[in-house]
């Protein structure tokens, strides 16, 4: 069971530095503050939404879930996803607009300055623990490749998360700086509007991602070639006539094969041959938790 403690390594970080980030925007008026401190909230109910996801995604299977629960995690993904969009995306892109209708500098920026680097270095913190699990997860895979690929949300929510704290965190820096430097109070606003549209991006792209593996993706061609050969390679198959996959949760797969036994069979050799090949295919491939071979017609 892979270390799920990069999730709480960032929950912990996004709490304690949202409460720092909403006392700065309440001393000093700051928007794109105030919108970081939104970020930081909503980063850590995706964390909460996710450790719930986990959880539930782990009940074993029942009469009423005959394939247990594993999708739970892509429901709670695609939930945090819309979570993102519009009470983060969307309140700080409100906030930067009403921030250049109604302009105006408040407060000293010096302790905007040192919340943005104290979160900035627990940021960075929380993104290296979340950057080794995602890496010890993809291997040879190029990261963009394991980033689209990926069948665990979690990791890359968790991933992409981090990359957007730390961006935002450099846009508002920017913003109240900037704003102080050329004394243009529109500077923080467009600074939060910024902020926004990146959450919203994010959230865009977890949303299709999400969408897809409750839909249901396959697994690679290559591996279900593989499995091909694996069975066809035992004496009682003929050929396999059709197979499909699907990702049940991010380390389970379910697999159905119609395959063509031999005539000759009897019911106990077909029954026989389909537990050798079951355990040769789950030899090789362990994440293939429920196989289902049919027998049938030439």
């Amino acid at each position: 069971m892979k270390s799920r403690s990069f999730i709480f390594i960032s929950l912990a970080v996004d709490l304690l530095i949202a409460v720092s980030k909403f006392v700065a925007a309440a001393i000093t008026g700051s928007s794109s503050m105030l919108a970081e401190g939104i970020h930081s909230v909503i980063d850590a109910i995706s964390q909460l939404l996710l450790i719930w996801g986990i959880k539930t995604s782990k009940r074993l299977p029942d009469a009423d879930r005959p394939f247990g629960y594993g999708k739970e995690l892509y429901f709670w993904s695609f939930i945090v996803s819309l979570v993102i969009f519009i009470v983060g995306g969307c309140i700080s892109v409100y906030e930067g607009y009403m921030r250049l209708e109604r302009p105006g500098f408040e407060g000293n920026p010096g302790l905007n300055y040192l919340i943005l680097a104290i979160a900035f270095v627990f940021n960075l913190v929380s993104m290296f623990s979340a950057l080794k699990a995602f890496n010890l997860q993809r291997g040879n895979v190029s990261f963009w490749k394991a980033v689209i690929g990926t069948k665990d949300p979690s990791t890359i929510i968790v991933l992409l998360g981090d990359f957007g704290d730390l961006f935002g965190l450099v846009i508002a820096f920017l913003g109240v700086y900037l704003g102080r430097l050329f004394h243009n109070p529109y500077y923080d606003g467009v600074a939060s509007m910024i902020i926004g549209v990146m959450l919203i991006i994010i959230s865009a792209f977890l949303a299709r991602e999400s969408k897809s593996l409750l839909m249901g993706e396959t697994i690679s061609t290559k591996a279900l070639r593989r499995v091909v050969q694996l069975t066809e390679e035992d004496a009682a198959i003929i050929k396999v006539k059709k197979r499909s996959s699907m990702y049940m949760a991010p380390e389970e797969v379910l697999l159905q094969m119609d395959a063509v036994f031999k005539a000759d069979l009897t019911t106990r050799q077909i029954t026989d041959a389909i537990e050798r090949i079951t355990k040769a295919i789950q030899k090789e491939f362990p994440r293939m938790k429920q196989i289902f071979i049919e027998p049938v017609a030439k």
